[in-house]
């Protein structure tokens, strides 16, 4: 297994074509690394307290702290990767801002956004709990907010918005245990991974989760040639998840909603009026993130929601 440790070689804050690949490697191979925060934070280990390397500073774009890229062999634009999440450990420190300013819908929430509010988390790996300074504990349910590609457009391009490509996606449901199907935008597909979340509800309503760096994320990187798919897609335990991604939360909704009737009338054969009957009993839809100045919703089909004889 390949390892990739968050250092001037490998952070970056942006995606782009032109940035050279840290890492080679063939389709079925798996990479371990290990991730700062959304914001560039991790433990110092003297004093336990969450810090911002110094590497945002020198980023031309300090967008979220991204791992990577990675190349792997092969790929061509239009097929399909795969990326398995095999495990994921957070770190021992997590933090979430209370309202964001830049939020759209700030003002009519009733929120102050006149002083940053920040909440900071002890994230227990083994209990699974995480607890804030005000003695709140949730149960940890840990993923990666962005796994993506570069588009296939020149220059710099900023990491909030997610793409058809994949990046900052911000499903909760792509836990341990997922595989992600992203379509590959550019030759070599170029990956890059960071803004781990210990637990998130979806919407991401106050601009961010337990944001936190991770200790280990194991991923194994799969190509399929002749899969061609137009938005994200993921094979998750809760079910078959499709994601839907535009400026529009209608048009995103539309888009989650098309790829799983596609999904539907691949593995289940059926006719797409009958996937539509079927989705309507049995598939939900649910806003994924609404703060990312592209709107997220994803289409969920539990496992074995629908039986066919």
């Amino acid at each position: 297994m390949h390892t990739i440790q968050p250092d001037e070689s490998t952070l970056h804050g942006y995606f782009s074509r032109e940035r050279p690949p840290i890492l080679s490697i063939d389709s079925g191979e798996s990479v371990r690394y290990s991730t700062f925060d959304a914001s560039w934070r991790y433990v110092d280990e003297a004093t336990n307290e969450l810090v911002i390397s110094a590497l945002k500073a020198r980023d031309p774009l300090r967008g979220h702290a991204l791992c990577g890229p990675v190349a792997i062999r092969g790929a061509k634009a239009g097929m399909t990767l795969e990326v398995r999440v095999d495990a994921l450990e957070p770190i021992s420190r997590g933090r979430t801002v209370s309202g964001d300013a830049n939020l759209y819908f700030i003002d009519a929430i009733g929120v102050d956004v006149a002083e940053l509010y920040e909440v900071f988390w002890s994230l227990d790996a083994e209990t699974g709990m995480a607890t804030s300074m005000q003695g709140y504990r949730v149960h940890m349910a840990p993923f990666m907010g962005v796994m993506g590609m570069p588009p296939d457009e020149p220059g710099n391009h900023p990491t909030p918005p997610p793409r058809y490509c994949g990046g900052n996606m911000d499903c909760k449901l792509m836990v341990a245990g997922s595989s992600v199907f992203l379509p590959i935008s550019v030759d070599g597909a170029l990956f890059s991974v960071g803004d781990g979340h210990a637990a998130q509800g979806d919407g991401e309503v106050s601009g961010t989760a337990i944001e936190c760096g991770m200790a280990r994320v194991d991923l194994t990187f799969t190509l399929h040639p002749d899969l061609h798919l137009t938005t994200p897609r993921a094979h998750t335990p809760f079910g078959w998840v499709t994601l839907g991604l535009d400026k529009d939360l209608d048009t995103a909704t539309a888009i989650a909603l098309g790829a799983m009737l596609d999904l539907m009338e691949e593995h289940l054969g059926v006719s797409r009026r009958d996937a539509l009957a079927l989705a309507s009993v049995a598939v939900d839809l649910r806003v994924t993130q609404i703060v990312n100045g592209v709107q997220g919703v994803h289409a969920v089909l539990p496992h074995d929601a629908i039986q066919i004889d």
